[in-house]
């Protein structure tokens, strides 16, 4: 049977809430009341701009963890520029902190989207307050993401500052779309307890590392 081609911004298909069997134990404990990051990404390798990412989020939000959610493969990006999935993790954890952890989650859950990622942990997490955190180059091509208007929905969205994307990010489809929705930086700490849709930009030092310049053997881990 042809499979329709894939509509950008279309609903992600639903996974069963427990996930796969694999995904009863995902390596990490969150209580009821936590503050929790989730920083998700190929991390193809990570690099000190994903650290900069992670630590301005902890920071500014007050957040009690992080977690680096490894994703099996990005559904955006060929496999065949993909680095293994242990590889990833090991490259991260070089740069996870003290109250960060790399997690491949959403391997043992077998989701590849976002949204299927959300529901599934805010399903066996309640009562923990998740807030989403990317850099702004991901905001730039938010709107390619399987039910990205779902997502804005599901969890507050912290937006933080890379050189690549900074005017595109505050002009594309996902900022247009909820205006109403995105607070002021000096209210981080409070994010992740707002109603999504919420978002917030948070600036700081540029980090011009990149993935793609590293693989190329442009640059330096």
């Amino acid at each position: 049977m042809k499979r329709e081609p894939l509509k950008w911004g279309a609903p992600a298909r639903r996974v069963p809430v427990c996930g796969r069997p694999l995904g009863l134990r995902l390596g990490f404990s969150l209580s009821r009341g936590m503050k929790v990051g989730l920083f998700g990404g190929s991390f193809n390798p990570a690099h000190d701009g994903h650290a900069h990412v992670a630590t301005t989020a902890l920071q500014r939000l007050q957040l009690d963890r992080l977690i680096w959610l490894v994703s099996p493969q990005n559904p955006l990006k060929s496999s065949k520029d993909t680095m293994s999935l242990e590889g990833r993790m090991a490259s991260a954890r070089r740069f996870a902190g003290r109250r960060e952890i790399v997690s491949d989650a959403e391997q043992r859950l077998g989701v590849v989207y976002t949204l299927d990622t959300l529901r599934i942990l805010k399903a066996r997490y309640p009562g923990v307050k998740f807030v989403w955190i990317m850099g702004s180059d991901n905001l730039a091509g938010f709107h390619r993401w399987r039910g990205w208007t779902d997502v804005l929905r599901l969890a507050p969205i912290a937006v933080v500052s890379r050189p690549s994307a900074l005017l595109q990010s505050r002009l594309g489809p996902a900022a247009r779309r909820f205006p109403h929705g995105r607070l002021p930086s000096r209210q981080g700490p409070l994010l992740p307890s707002a109603k999504a849709p919420a978002w917030m930009f948070l600036r700081g030092p540029l980090n011009t590392t990149s993935s793609t310049a590293i693989r190329a053997g442009g640059a330096k881990v």
